[in-house]
């Protein structure tokens, strides 16, 4: 099996029937739903048999020829032009409506015009001119910011390529108690992508964090130490260690072995999850 990456991250799993020998970066020409269409080489091994799924598993059909290539280069030229012919219209029909991409099948057999909208959008009319200018099947898809994002790609603000767009496969949902748990600022403009979206690598060490928090107290937890009261008011979820308040100008720090011999006062209500 060889998965291969078509325009804006799409990604599949393919059979290799007739053995032919790839190598990562290579180009292919692959079975689509009515036609041909032409990737690049992604992943080999083992581990796309698990990797697969219950997915439907077409076959590559051959390599490219340096004429398949040409016609490759040539589709890229045509998206564009698509992509400004749909923009315009989409406005001229009013529809409220974003175009993000076009990608058109390797054999011109299919174009596909990817779109998001906040609302459902009647593109009928829409359709029916696009048909009728391109004279070849017509296919607009709604998709989510998130998936925008993974089409256009960028670099996040760890300088790294989004994981979207290399190799996250699907995506889960993030609320605002994951940075909650994680102690960090809910601060919108750090915590969001360019989807606009929570970033999606809250959720990457949300187990550790929790893991961490069953093991240590909650801050505002109340002790009576032989120092006297004093309330938790920071806790260091990696060196395992909290930090007592027993006034407002002292402090001291206590590894989290030291603090299950104090006597609990109290505890802070619970927040529920939203």
């Amino acid at each position: 099996m060889i998965e291969i990456v078509f325009k804006g991250e799409r990604k599949e799993i393919y059979n290799n029937p007739q053995q032919f020998p790839f190598k990562i970066g290579d180009y292919a020409i692959v079975e689509a739903e009515k036609g041909e269409d032409l990737g690049v080489v992604n992943q080999l091994g083992s581990f796309l048999e698990r990797k697969k799924g219950d997915a439907v598993i077409r076959n590559i059909i051959r390599k490219p020829t340096p004429n398949d290539l040409s016609v490759y280069r040539q589709n890229r030229v045509k998206e564009q032009e698509a992509f400004k012919l749909g923009r315009d219209k989409i406005e001229d029909f009013g529809l409220e409506m974003k175009l993000v991409d076009v990608e058109y099948q390797f054999d011109g057999n299919k174009v596909t015009f990817y779109f998001t909208a906040e609302k459902r959008v009647d593109f009928r009319e829409l359709v029916k001119y696009l048909a009728n200018i391109f004279k070849v099947r017509i296919e607009l898809r709604q998709i989510g910011v998130r998936d925008e994002a993974k089409r256009v790609g960028g670099y996040g603000t760890c300088g790294r390529k989004l994981c979207c767009t290399t190799f996250l496969k699907e995506f889960e949902p993030i609320t605002t108690q994951c940075a909650k748990e994680q102690n960090l600022p809910l601060n919108p403009q750090k915590l969001s992508g360019l989807c606009g979206r929570l970033l999606c690598c809250l959720m990457y060490e949300r187990d550790f964090y929790r893991r961490q928090m069953e093991r240590l107290p909650k801050t505002q937890t109340k002790y009576k130490t032989p120092q006297g009261e004093a309330t938790v008011v920071h806790v260091d979820v990696f060196n395992e260690t909290v930090t007592l308040a027993f006034s407002a100008d002292k402090q001291e720090v206590f590894e989290a072995s030291q603090i299950e011999q104090f006597e609990l006062i109290s505890q802070p209500a619970a927040e529920s999850e939203r």
